[in-house]
């Protein structure tokens, strides 16, 4: 047999680490953030200094320092979690489809459309929908006196399509009357249940029949130069 060229040999992807995964997060806040290495420090080393004097207090002046160090960590880590989240939306925060990939958070029992279902071409204001347990709650990213009319717009046409399904509108901005960026996809969540599991996966399925016999968005916007990368939003 013929030995295999070498030009044939698929390069092998060396695998990432989890501690790389963490360095670059923690890379990326010290930027924007560079007081997070002392806060870190802080954490480690003040508790497990406390932890060392309450041990010598209780007679187990190396029990209690151990046991407390793990407990640093998980403070630490928390604390820079919250902090990548936040540089995150600070990063992506007034560019167009931010919206999308704050929702894009969201991990269960609700139904995102990953693309925008109405976009204005000439504003660049989005509408994004998110199908749950609460119905279907239409979210827009652009100034509120613009949103209106796009919104009631689509809140139209889901009520034609599906009449007694409650329809919940929500803006995403930093104006009077808008949710803020970091708490939209919270704002979302938090909308009382009133679907059951198998109302949500029909109601999903009709408005998925609605988007494929809709017209292509107008020539001129490209979507996918408007909205920025999923990856940076969750901190890679």
């Amino acid at each position: 047999m013929a030995k295999k060229d070498a030009s044939d040999k698929t390069p092998k992807v060396k695998k990432r680490r989890w501690y790389h995964q963490l360095w670059e997060i923690f890379t990326m806040v010290r930027k924007a953030r560079p007081s997070i290495t002392w806060w870190i420090l802080l954490i480690i080393v003040g508790g497990t200094a406390v932890g060392a004097v309450l041990g010598q207090l209780i007679g187990f002046p190396i029990y209690v320092p151990v046991l407390v160090f793990p407990f640093t960590l998980l403070g630490a880590m928390f604390l820079l979690s919250r902090w990548a989240e936040s540089v995150a939306y600070e990063r992506i925060e007034g560019r167009p489809g931010a919206t999308g990939s704050a929702l894009g958070t969201i991990r269960r029992g609700w139904n995102i459309e990953e693309e925008p279902i109405a976009v204005d071409p000439r504003s660049q204001d989005l509408v994004f929908r998110a199908v749950g347990r609460p119905g279907v709650v239409l979210i827009g990213e652009g100034p509120p006196h613009r949103l209106k009319r796009l919104l009631e717009a689509e809140r139209r046409k889901v009520a034609r399509v599906l009449p007694n399904v409650p329809i919940i509108l929500l803006q995403c901005g930093r104006e009077e009357g808008q949710v803020p960026l970091p708490k939209i996809a919270k704002a979302v969540q938090r909308q009382k249940p009133k679907l059951t599991k198998v109302e949500v996966a029909e109601v999903s399925k009709r408005l998925r029949a609605l988007r494929s016999g809709r017209l292509p968005i107008p020539k001129g916007v490209d979507i996918t130069k408007m909205r920025p990368d999923r990856k940076g939003m969750r901190g890679r």
